[in-house]
């Protein structure tokens, strides 16, 4: 008989390897599609509709997957909906037209729903105390998207971007299958017979729930579209080669995925409020300085005309980019916390719709960058955008829970008798 830790562990473990393989096939175009871009000659706006296409499907399946996993379990969801990404993935690498690379990443997209599968699965095999450092580890399965630009820039230089796919569908099934064999199932995991897909839904009448797909909608959105664009940014902006291009993006998407763990562990150590709270504002700072465009200006003084130049050095600016990332991964875990805190019984539909939005964040975010770029012509407007998304949390944040706790100290002190 294996011991309660044993399985949790094992849970646990085999939960974040494949929803880092999941989360790595889910970024395939992130670098597959600088070339596809070429041979297609697509505009940016094509290029980020191609790079975002699986991250819509992604998101949109994550509510009924958190649904499904909480009515039937996380294992078996889970395995089967590996197993639908397969044949998908490999379909890839016989794309010739734009559509077709469209298409098949609409089913690839499935791959992203593995979020709301796992999150579900993992907490309810912890104790409500650790909860948010499990949910941070299996989390941490977001830096897939750091792997795809380890491996598949130098898959691409060796043997052409078509074998890609290819490698990556033989991972996806190899996956699967351990994922199955060393794993467990927990019937008392699952919500009561009775519940009904209707009553599951009543939750997203919560307030509450809106507010958090906000903050996930910068903290997880703003992750994967960065970390779709990144790569390509760096090759644009700053002129470097596919393989240190992908190197350096993956500076912001490797913190931004093995630090979710920390991030769990600081939530239930000091609260999901205070982590939150924190990562707005380091995020708007960060991001603010990031907007700031390349700039030449020149002015007048006594001695004649002066000019000027601003503008980030790659290394500045990759310095910036991991702060973000760090920060991004301890938001994405303090949301979490948030919901196993507050919905214990409802994790697969909160986290699914949560999930969703912050995905579909993901989704848009990159074909916004694209067209931002087509209409300013300013790199930086990407991060304009995700400042401006930023702002919007803080105010949200600091309305509902900030300035809310203020008042209500205020209430508490007033109602308490004067000391003689």
């Amino acid at each position: 008989m294996v011991s309660r830790k044993r399985q949790q562990l094992s849970v646990l473990i085999m939960s974040t390897f494949a929803f880092t393989v999941c989360f790595a096939a889910w970024m395939l175009f992130a670098v597959i599609g600088i070339p596809i871009k070429e041979i297609l000659a697509l505009n940016e706006t094509q290029f980020g509709l191609l790079a975002a296409t699986p991250v819509l499907t992604g998101s949109l399946i994550r509510l009924p997957l958190g649904m499904l996993t909480d009515k039937y379990g996380g294992r078996i969801v889970f395995f089967v909906l590996m197993l639908c990404t397969v044949l998908p993935i490999y379909l890839i690498s016989h794309s010739t037209e734009y559509w077709h690379f469209l298409v098949a990443g609409l089913f690839v997209g499935l791959a992203g729903g593995s979020f709301s599968v796992g999150i579900a699965y993992c907490a309810r095999w912890f104790e409500r105390q650790n909860q948010g450092f499990a949910m941070g580890v299996f989390g941490a399965g977001n830096s897939g998207a750091a792997l795809t630009k380890f491996v598949a820039p130098a898959l691409v230089v060796a043997f052409g971007w078509q074998v890609v796919p290819q490698v990556y569908a033989v991972a996806m099934l190899v996956t699967a299958l351990a994922f199955w064999f060393f794993s467990y199932d927990d019937p008392e995991h699952r919500v009561h017979s009775s519940v009904t897909f209707r009553d599951q839904l009543r939750v997203l009448k919560d307030p509450r729930v809106w507010k958090y797909c906000q903050y996930y909608s910068i903290v997880f959105g703003g992750y994967v579209g960065l970390a779709l664009w990144m790569t390509k940014y760096y090759v644009a902006e700053f002129g470097l080669g596919l393989e240190v291009a992908a190197l350096l993006a993956a500076c912001f998407s490797l913190p931004g995925g093995v630090l979710r763990a920390v991030g769990g562990w600081l939530s239930d150590k000091y609260g999901a409020h205070k982590v939150t709270w924190w990562v707005m504002w380091v995020s708007w700072i960060c991001l603010f300085l990031l907007s700031y465009p390349h700039t030449e200006f020149s002015i007048r003084t006594v001695n004649g005309v002066r000019s000027f130049e601003i503008h980030h050095n790659v290394w500045f600016f990759t310095l910036l980019m991991f702060i973000v990332g760090v920060a991004w991964a301890f938001g994405k875990a303090s949301v979490f916390k948030y919901i196993s805190n507050e919905f214990p019984r409802d994790i697969g539909a909160v986290s699914g719709i949560v999930g969703l939005v912050g995905g579909m964040g993901g989704f848009l975010l990159p074909i916004m960058f694209g067209a931002l770029l087509d209409l300013t012509g300013v790199r930086s407007s990407a991060f304009m955008l995700l400042y401006g998304v930023t702002w919007v949390s803080l105010i949200w944040m600091y309305l509902t829970e900030v300035r809310r706790a203020d008042v209500l100290d205020g209430h508490e002190i007033a109602q308490q008798p004067a000391k003689a």
